[in-house]
Protein backbone atom coordinates (compact mmCIF):
# COMPACT_ATOMS: atom_id res chain seq x y z
CA UNK A 1 0.00 0.00 0.00
CA UNK A 2 1.30 3.20 -0.94
CA UNK A 3 0.03 7.06 -0.23
CA UNK A 4 0.30 9.30 -3.63
CA UNK A 5 0.82 13.46 -3.15
CA UNK A 6 -0.39 15.88 -5.85
CA UNK A 7 0.51 18.63 -5.91
CA UNK A 8 -0.65 20.85 -8.89
CA UNK A 9 -0.16 24.95 -8.97
CA UNK A 10 -0.58 26.04 -12.33
CA UNK A 11 -2.74 29.38 -13.00
CA UNK A 12 -4.25 27.85 -15.93
CA UNK A 13 -6.98 25.40 -14.83
CA UNK A 14 -8.01 22.83 -17.10
CA UNK A 15 -6.22 24.28 -20.36
CA UNK A 16 -2.79 23.28 -18.19
CA UNK A 17 -0.37 20.62 -19.57
CA UNK A 18 1.43 20.35 -16.01
CA UNK A 19 -1.79 19.92 -14.29
CA UNK A 20 -3.23 17.00 -17.03
CA UNK A 21 -0.48 15.20 -17.09
CA UNK A 22 0.49 15.45 -13.48
CA UNK A 23 -2.69 14.26 -12.60
CA UNK A 24 -3.23 11.02 -15.38
CA UNK A 25 0.11 10.26 -14.01
CA UNK A 26 -0.72 10.45 -10.22
CA UNK A 27 -4.23 8.38 -11.06
CA UNK A 28 -1.95 5.50 -13.04
CA UNK A 29 0.64 5.13 -9.41
CA UNK A 30 -2.89 5.04 -7.37
CA UNK A 31 -4.36 2.65 -9.33
CA UNK A 32 -1.03 0.21 -9.86
CA UNK A 33 -1.67 -1.68 -6.70
CA UNK A 34 -4.87 -2.30 -4.55
CA UNK A 35 -5.40 -0.22 -1.15
CA UNK A 36 -2.47 2.48 -2.87
CA UNK A 37 -4.39 6.09 -2.28
CA UNK A 38 -4.46 9.39 -3.75
CA UNK A 39 -4.22 13.32 -1.73
CA UNK A 40 -4.60 16.12 -4.28
CA UNK A 41 -3.45 19.72 -3.29
CA UNK A 42 -4.06 22.28 -5.85
CA UNK A 43 -2.31 25.35 -5.19
CA UNK A 44 -3.40 27.86 -8.13
CA UNK A 45 -7.45 26.75 -6.07
CA UNK A 46 -6.56 27.27 -3.02
CA UNK A 47 -3.41 29.13 -2.44
CA UNK A 48 -1.22 28.88 0.34
CA UNK A 49 -0.64 32.19 1.98
CA UNK A 50 2.95 34.19 1.20
CA UNK A 51 5.30 33.67 4.79
CA UNK A 52 4.86 36.40 6.47
CA UNK A 53 5.71 38.44 10.25
CA UNK A 54 3.23 35.51 11.35
CA UNK A 55 4.64 32.85 10.30
CA UNK A 56 8.08 33.54 10.75
CA UNK A 57 7.74 34.99 14.52
CA UNK A 58 4.90 31.99 14.51
CA UNK A 59 7.07 29.06 14.03
CA UNK A 60 9.10 29.99 16.35
CA UNK A 61 6.64 30.63 19.14
CA UNK A 62 5.37 27.93 21.39
CA UNK A 63 2.03 26.72 20.18
CA UNK A 64 0.52 27.78 23.45
CA UNK A 65 1.65 31.22 23.24
CA UNK A 66 1.05 32.13 19.43
CA UNK A 67 -1.29 34.91 18.72
CA UNK A 68 -4.70 34.19 16.29
CA UNK A 69 -3.00 35.05 13.23
CA UNK A 70 0.58 33.21 13.93
CA UNK A 71 -1.79 29.94 15.07
CA UNK A 72 -3.71 30.28 11.86
CA UNK A 73 -0.85 30.51 9.22
CA UNK A 74 1.40 27.88 10.82
CA UNK A 75 -1.65 25.79 11.17
CA UNK A 76 -1.76 25.98 7.63
CA UNK A 77 1.93 24.95 7.14
CA UNK A 78 1.77 22.28 9.36
CA UNK A 79 -1.10 20.57 6.91
CA UNK A 80 0.78 20.43 4.23
CA UNK A 81 4.49 19.63 6.29
CA UNK A 82 1.81 16.21 7.66
CA UNK A 83 1.08 15.78 4.44
CA UNK A 84 3.96 15.98 2.66
CA UNK A 85 5.52 13.50 5.53
CA UNK A 86 2.37 11.15 5.18
CA UNK A 87 3.39 10.21 1.39
CA UNK A 88 5.57 8.28 -0.19
CA UNK A 89 5.55 9.28 -3.63
CA UNK A 90 5.09 12.91 -4.41
CA UNK A 91 3.91 14.18 -7.85
CA UNK A 92 4.26 17.84 -8.28
CA UNK A 93 2.73 19.83 -11.32
CA UNK A 94 4.25 23.30 -12.85
CA UNK A 95 4.73 25.76 -15.31
CA UNK A 96 8.16 26.71 -16.32
CA UNK A 97 6.83 30.82 -15.51
CA UNK A 98 9.73 33.24 -15.75
CA UNK A 99 12.38 31.05 -16.16
CA UNK A 100 11.24 29.43 -12.65
CA UNK A 101 8.65 27.27 -11.27
CA UNK A 102 5.05 29.04 -10.54
CA UNK A 103 4.67 30.96 -7.32
CA UNK A 104 2.27 29.20 -5.84
CA UNK A 105 4.80 25.94 -5.93
CA UNK A 106 7.05 28.44 -4.11
CA UNK A 107 4.94 29.37 -1.36
CA UNK A 108 4.46 25.46 -0.96
CA UNK A 109 8.16 25.05 -0.58
CA UNK A 110 8.21 28.15 1.49
CA UNK A 111 5.83 26.47 3.96
CA UNK A 112 6.98 22.78 4.08
CA UNK A 113 10.94 23.58 4.23
CA UNK A 114 10.79 23.99 8.28
CA UNK A 115 13.83 24.14 10.61
CA UNK A 116 12.81 21.39 13.23
CA UNK A 117 10.26 20.09 11.21
CA UNK A 118 11.67 18.60 7.65
CA UNK A 119 15.52 19.77 8.42
CA UNK A 120 17.75 19.88 11.14
CA UNK A 121 20.76 22.05 12.10
CA UNK A 122 23.46 20.24 13.58
CA UNK A 123 27.60 20.07 13.99
CA UNK A 124 28.00 18.91 10.46
CA UNK A 125 25.14 21.16 9.40
CA UNK A 126 21.95 20.68 7.66
CA UNK A 127 20.00 17.44 7.80
CA UNK A 128 17.22 17.07 5.48
CA UNK A 129 14.42 14.88 7.37
CA UNK A 130 12.11 13.81 5.29
CA UNK A 131 13.27 10.90 3.44
CA UNK A 132 12.43 7.85 1.64
CA UNK A 133 10.17 9.43 -1.07
CA UNK A 134 9.90 9.18 -4.70
CA UNK A 135 9.27 12.53 -6.24
CA UNK A 136 8.23 13.18 -10.21
CA UNK A 137 8.27 16.63 -11.05
CA UNK A 138 6.01 17.64 -14.16
CA UNK A 139 7.48 20.82 -15.77
CA UNK A 140 5.65 22.52 -18.78
CA UNK A 141 7.37 25.02 -20.44
CA UNK A 142 6.96 26.85 -23.99
CA UNK A 143 10.23 26.43 -25.00
CA UNK A 144 12.99 23.94 -24.65
CA UNK A 145 14.89 24.30 -21.87
CA UNK A 146 16.70 20.96 -21.16
CA UNK A 147 19.66 21.83 -23.82
CA UNK A 148 20.67 23.77 -26.21
CA UNK A 149 20.70 28.01 -26.09
CA UNK A 150 17.52 28.17 -24.05
CA UNK A 151 19.72 25.83 -20.95
CA UNK A 152 21.03 28.54 -19.05
CA UNK A 153 17.49 30.16 -18.64
CA UNK A 154 16.14 27.18 -17.05
CA UNK A 155 16.03 27.86 -13.12
CA UNK A 156 13.21 25.47 -12.04
CA UNK A 157 14.78 22.59 -12.48
CA UNK A 158 18.12 23.35 -10.55
CA UNK A 159 15.93 25.08 -7.46
CA UNK A 160 13.68 22.39 -6.93
CA UNK A 161 16.59 19.76 -6.88
CA UNK A 162 18.09 22.20 -4.45
CA UNK A 163 15.55 22.78 -2.26
CA UNK A 164 13.42 19.08 -2.54
CA UNK A 165 17.33 17.85 -1.62
CA UNK A 166 17.93 19.98 1.21
CA UNK A 167 14.74 18.69 3.31
CA UNK A 168 15.41 14.93 2.40
CA UNK A 169 14.21 14.53 -0.90
CA UNK A 170 17.14 13.49 -3.33
CA UNK A 171 15.37 10.88 -5.44
CA UNK A 172 13.83 13.02 -8.36
CA UNK A 173 13.19 12.52 -11.39
CA UNK A 174 11.76 15.44 -14.54
CA UNK A 175 9.06 15.24 -16.50
CA UNK A 176 9.06 17.38 -19.14
CA UNK A 177 6.81 18.91 -21.29
CA UNK A 178 8.47 21.14 -23.07
CA UNK A 179 8.10 23.44 -26.37
CA UNK A 180 4.47 23.39 -26.63
CA UNK A 181 4.19 26.98 -27.92
CA UNK A 182 5.77 26.06 -31.23
CA UNK A 183 3.33 24.80 -32.77
CA UNK A 184 0.51 22.38 -32.50
CA UNK A 185 2.86 19.81 -34.00
CA UNK A 186 5.04 20.49 -31.51
CA UNK A 187 2.80 20.98 -28.95
CA UNK A 188 1.15 17.49 -29.71
CA UNK A 189 4.55 15.48 -29.89
CA UNK A 190 5.52 16.76 -26.60
CA UNK A 191 2.64 15.98 -24.49
CA UNK A 192 2.76 12.58 -25.99
CA UNK A 193 6.14 12.24 -25.07
CA UNK A 194 5.66 13.64 -21.42
CA UNK A 195 2.96 10.56 -21.41
CA UNK A 196 5.05 7.96 -22.70
CA UNK A 197 7.21 8.71 -20.01
CA UNK A 198 4.84 8.82 -17.19
CA UNK A 199 3.57 5.06 -18.23
CA UNK A 200 7.14 3.38 -17.87
CA UNK A 201 8.01 5.51 -14.61
CA UNK A 202 3.78 3.78 -13.92
CA UNK A 203 4.91 0.53 -14.91
CA UNK A 204 8.25 0.53 -13.14
CA UNK A 205 6.44 1.64 -9.88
Amino acid sequence: MSSILLITSSPRAEASHSTRVATEFAKKLASAKLGNSLVTRDLAASPLPHIDADYTAGIYTPEEARTAPQAKVVGASDVVVDELFAADTIVLATGMINFNISSTLKSWLDHVMRAGRTFSYGAEGPKGLVTGKKVYVVLASGGVYSDGPGASFDHATPYLKTALGFIGMTDVEFIRIEGVAMGPEAEAKAISSAIEQTNDFALAA
